[in-house]
């Protein structure tokens, strides 16, 4: 995956993001903006393995649908999509072992084409696997680049957190399967990727609306295309 594809992947109407449901379905009006994001690598590896789980089971609901659907708004088959989500997840982690300072790095992967979906969504968790694997063994000083911003390894692990929640959520809409808010994995992410994002809202709520997909009840949506999130260690 090159670079632009990682950008595209969080970035873009093409791939279909949303996250999240909708803002009635918020349970407290908190949290997402002041979330710490002081968690130990350890927990921030964790919070990456549950965001593929969460998104793997609900996934495997549809092993048997037709992959070639588009998810709303997508110029990707929801089959390309997961591809490039387990792509960029396993791309994060190889940021974080090469730890470049102006490039994408040059390893490749991918899901077998003629792979059933099952042994996909196995692909996608063994992505996520290496990725919380990488993150807890780097070290704090340890930064890569990205696009958006150098990062560390908790913001590696929050954009895994991102793309996992956003390409999952997008992928059951596109099959109709029934979507579950995710507020304790998206919120750390979001108070890590997003500092700008508004307080008094759900973490899942809150992702929706900074990666420009849905109004917030207070806010209107943000143009498409005209945010990124914040890799940075602040």
């Amino acid at each position: 995956m090159s670079a632009p594809s990682v950008v595209r992947a969080a970035g873009s109407t093409g791939t279909g993001v949303t996250v999240g449901p909708s803002p009635s379905s918020s349970p407290t009006p908190s949290s997402a903006a002041s979330v710490s994001v002081s968690l130990p690598a350890t927990d921030w590896a964790a919070l990456v393995v549950e965001a593929a789980d969460v998104t793997t089971t609900v996934l495997e609901r549809a092993a048997d649908a037709d992959w070639s659907r588009r998810p709303d708004g997508s110029d990707w088959t929801a089959r390309a999509t997961l591809d490039h989500l387990a792509l960029g997840v396993l791309g994060y982690a190889g940021l974080l072992t090469a730890r470049p300072t102006d490039r994408y790095i040059t390893l490749f992967g991918s899901l077998d084409p003629a792979a059933p979906i099952p042994h996909c969504l196995e692909g996608l968790r063994i992505a996520t696997e290496l990725l919380a694997a990488t993150v807890r063994s780097a070290p704090p000083e340890a930064r890569a680049w990205h696009p958006w911003g150098h990062s560390d390894g908790p913001g590696f692990a929050a954009m895994g957190i991102v793309e996992l929640l956003v390409h999952g959520w997008d992928l059951a809409g596109a099959f109709h399967l029934d979507r579950q808010p995710a507020d304790r994995l998206a919120a750390p992410a979001v108070a890590r990727l997003f500092p700008e994002a508004p307080p008094g809202h759900g973490g899942t709520d809150t992702l929706l609306w900074c990666t420009g997909r849905t109004a917030l009840p207070d806010l209107p949506r943000r143009p498409v295309g005209e945010w990124r999130w914040d890799g940075r260690v602040r």
